[in-house]
């Protein structure tokens, strides 16, 4: 185990130095000169351990030890690769480390598995530089098609095909995989929040993941000179983007059962000191563990901001992603359980209030996620940070489950 713990202290901490933002937390947008420098470092490592090495029309990496049965559904272990804006090192690459390492157990035991065993590399789950976020498993799965995937452009324009091909990938490839190649998907995943700290348990079972949407709205309003131009003749933009964020957190505890609304992008356009701003793009981020409501909240929200119609005003609204609450499979759940039983770990059983690309693929197959604590419940910060020992420990379930979903030898 403590073999197990060096490396994964020491792959986590080689990803951490791919970021744009040195000293400032890990910054590392899709398609961008730190994703190409992490993609190098995973593929490499895949090559290490015996793996097939093979990239899908988006981007996402797939390393593949071949099973004995022809034509057999793959046991897919991973996560995703990208981050947040300053973000921290564990979200994300503390599953593909662990899904590395499984592979790494394989080919050390000279393990030869009846179903391939695939760890997985995913693009984009963080949304940052795309939005909607989940783009690399909901490509997987065929709930981003080419025409939509195409169309889609970052803040400045440029198109995911002109940010891959910029990076040496090939948008023309593969995208949507078939369902019938996937046996099962399991990841590992830092928890963001208290609980299992709090408890001082290692391994948190996750029962369900929250559901959540995701809104883009446009506030438009008319420019005009900030020291000429009468309170009473304004049609400020950012004014009325500012009175409906206002009742959002209203919104939200009116739904109750740990209904959830965040406003985390907020782009101002002219955007300068002594200008009236004309235009706004907001995001705003709905959740809770009950679809009804995130549906209720979402129709709240609309019919708020559409109130602001008129006046100089307009508005509109685009729904970016849609994700009801996924339960997660009880087969897997109960073999991690009784893994955890042999290895005398303690565990416990939580949801998750982050969406995950676990319920993206989980429309597809049999799905399973293992949480481990999270330093002080930080994430989306410099500061997350979980402790290697935890994530081993994780790795050491997965890798037995593994061997039991493939029938490895």
């Amino acid at each position: 185990m403590s073999g197990l713990k060096e490396r994964i202290e020491k792959q986590i901490e080689a990803l951490s130095q791919f970021t744009a933002t040195p000293g400032k937390g890990t910054t590392r947008l899709t398609y961008s000169k730190e994703d190409l420098q992490a993609r190098k470092f995973i593929k490499e490592k895949m090559w290490e351990y015996g793996l097939e090495v093979r990239e899908d029309g988006f981007g996402n990496i797939f390393g593949r030890l071949e099973g004995t049965l022809k034509d057999a559904p793959s046991v897919l272990i991973g996560s995703h690769f990208d981050s947040v804006p300053n973000g921290g090192s564990y979200d994300g690459p503390a599953g593909v480390v662990a899904a590395l390492e499984v592979a790494h157990s394989f080919f050390k035991n000279n393990l030869k598995p009846k179903y391939p065993l695939e760890v997985v590399a995913l693009i984009e789950e963080e949304g940052s530089r795309f939005g909607g976020g989940l783009m690399g498993s909901r490509g997987i799965v065929g709930l981003l098609n080419e025409e939509e995937f195409i169309s889609l452009k970052d803040q400045d324009g440029i198109t995911t095909a002109e940010a891959m091909k910029s990076i040496g990938l090939d948008p023309s490839l593969p995208k949507k995989r078939d369902p019938k190649t996937i046996k099962a998907f399991l990841e590992l995943h830092i928890e963001q929040g208290p609980i299992l700290e709090e408890k001082g348990i290692p391994i948190g079972m996750v029962e369900a993941i929250v559901g959540l949407t995701q809104l883009e709205v446009t506030v438009e309003g008319q420019a005009g000179h900030a020291g000429t131009t009468p309170m009473n003749r304004r049609s400020d933009a950012l004014v009325a983007a500012a009175n409906m964020i206002a009742r959002f957190p209203e919104i939200a505890s009116d739904e109750g059962e740990g209904t959830v609304i965040t406003t985390g992008r907020l782009n101002v356009w002219p955007n300068g000191a002594n200008v009236i701003p004309d235009r706004i793009v907001f995001t705003v981020d709905i959740r809770s563990g009950k679809e009804e409501r995130v549906l209720d909240a979402v129709e709240k929200v609309i019919r708020w901001i559409e109130s602001y119609n008129g006046n100089g005003i307009k508005t509109s609204i685009q729904q970016q992603l849609y994700m009801p609450p996924k339960a997660m499979n009880q087969e897997i759940l109960s073999l991690f359980k009784e893994k955890c039983n042999e290895m005398n770990l303690p565990y416990c059983s939580l949801n998750s209030g982050a969406g995950h690309d676990a319920m993206v693929i989980s429309d597809v197959t049999d799905v399973a996620m293992l949480f481990i604590p999270s330093k002080d419940g930080l994430s989306h910060c410099p500061e997350e940070w979980s402790d290697a020992g935890d994530i081993a420990k994780a790795t050491e379930i997965l890798y037995e489950t593994a061997k039991t979903l493939t029938e490895a030898e």
